[in-house]
């Protein structure tokens, strides 16, 4: 396998760029990174600028477990489908367009709430866009990897991860300069408004085939087998006991046949990867307001450079992983994560509002962030089975989020209280530099699974270890 990558000029690398399919993820994966900073550090900034506790915002940030739950709701996702949307579009776009409508709405239903006099009903709409937008994910995930061959997922993640950035752009250093210059709840319309840019796209694109491993087929036809075994049972209860099996048992079954006992291994790791990249990320922007920095300065620093090195960060990973493989970056990946880290708590140590400083951090941890996030959306995808890609990928990006969604709800309390210890008292955002310090530390545990996953990765594809291929 990897004689076969070494042996892909950067010619046939850099064509895979131009495939039809892998360009129109750049408009997907805009319409996946629109919505998740709307309801997490931009609304956070918000939020504090109308002077919202930081402990407030911390616990507020806890909407985004719901990422981290969609799996529950996955199965359903994958196999029922929608009244006359499903006939019209296939099982993929029918739910990806339900759940873009669901994103604007909920946008739109924001900008008329005032959180200094409504906060319960600007989390009630955040949550609509949240669960909405976690909805989105399963359907695109499952898309993306459907539409796709194993060939194309390192180009496919790239051009997903430049949309999401350049999405990621547009909802916040976008909705700052809206917000700076306008207002907040014009902010968030125009958002809302950006939400056409999915659904356009989504009716535009074809529906993919639907792949059926041969070992899957296997396990599927038992539940041929169990339906006439139950046959003397009502309807309505062996419908849903059929559906329980195929939709719920069938993913998970497969899973662990294919990887055994180091499937636990794996989900572990997938659960520990952005660990300390989450746990950190809602107080960064009351950490730069806090500093003094003005929101045109936060969008035009920690946005357009970000932006930039973010993208460069992603199609360089899409690079990296077309030649060497996903399974080698890993640990890299981690250990440079944690790193970065340390580098905003060099800057809260400072205690300055150094514009330059911040570029060259922010560039950094962009670059760096943009690269992972490529990586490990492409191993993540080799990792499904076309079958079941939609619950399985889902299960894979909720654990992936949830240890650090949970942390990062106790962030502003943990900023809050050593902003007020003895041992930071001396030094104005001392909280902070130890804040950062201690999320980098959260990187520890991932970097020697990661390890772990490469060295076992490394025995060229042992069929001992994977038995049944999976997606592809």
């Amino acid at each position: 396998m990897t004689e076969t990558r070494a042996a892909r000029s950067w010619g046939e690398t850099l064509a895979t760029y131009r495939h039809p399919r892998v360009a129109s993820f750049l408009f997907f994966g805009f319409s996946a990174g629109l919505p998740f900073l709307l309801v997490f550090s931009t609304l956070s900034a918000w939020l504090r600028e109308f002077g919202v506790s930081r402990t407030t915002i911390g616990f507020v940030s806890w909407i985004g477990i719901t990422y981290s739950f969609k799996f529950v709701w996955s199965p359903v996702v994958d196999r029922v489908p929608l009244p006359i949307l499903t006939r019209m579009l296939g099982r993929r776009r029918a739910w990806m367009l339900l759940a873009q409508c669901g994103i604007g709405a909920g946008l739109l239903a924001m900008s008329f709430h005032d959180p200094r006099i409504d906060l319960p009903a600007q989390i009630a709409f955040a949550l609509l866009v949240a669960f909405s937008s976690a909805t989105q994910d399963i359907a695109m995930d499952a898309f993306r990897i459907e539409c796709t061959d194993e060939s194309l997922q390192g180009a496919t993640a790239a051009t997903y991860q430049l949309g999401y950035r350049i999405a990621v752009l547009a909802a916040s250093a976008g909705a700052l300069y809206i917000a700076q210059f306008g207002s907040w709840p014009l902010a968030y319309r125009v958002m809302a408004a950006l939400a056409l840019v999915g659904i356009l796209t989504t009716l535009i694109a074809s529906e993919p085939e639907q792949r059926v491993a041969a070992g899957t087929a296997e396990r599927e036809g038992k539940l041929a087998e169990f339906a006439e075994r139950h046959a003397g049972l009502s309807r309505a209860l062996r419908e849903p006991l059929i559906f329980v099996y195929s939709a719920i048992v069938c993913p998970f079954v497969d899973f662990f046949v294919r990887y055994r006992w180091w499937g636990l291994v794996l989900l572990a790791f997938i659960a520990l990867f952005r660990l300390s990249d989450i746990a950190m990320g809602v107080m960064a922007n009351p950490f730069y307001i806090d500093m003094g920095f003005t929101l045109q300065q936060i969008a035009n620093v920690t946005k357009i450079f970000g932006f930039v090195m973010s993208i460069l960060g992603a199609l360089l990973g899409g690079v990296l992983v077309f030649r060497i493989g996903a399974a080698r970056l890993l640990a890299p990946s981690v250990l440079l994560i944690g790193l970065s880290n340390l580098a905003f708590g060099w800057l809260a140590y400072t205690g300055q509002a150094d514009t330059t400083l911040l570029a060259a951090i922010i560039s950094v941890d962009n670059l760096v962030t943009g690269m992972a996030g490529t990586v490990f959306i492409a191993f993540l995808s080799g990792l499904t089975n076309a079958a079941y890609t939609a619950t399985q990928y889902a299960l894979f990006t909720s654990l992936m989020t949830l240890p650090g969604k949970i942390i990062a709800g106790y962030s502003g309390l943990i900023v809050d209280t050593l902003q007020k210890s003895s041992l930071t008292a001396e030094h104005k955002f001392g909280g902070y530099a130890v804040f950062f310090a201690y999320t980098a530390l959260l990187g520890l545990p991932a970097l020697v699974l990661a390890l772990v996953v490469r060295w076992k990765f490394a025995e060229k594809e042992n069929p001992s270890f994977r038995q049944e291929g999976g997606g592809k």
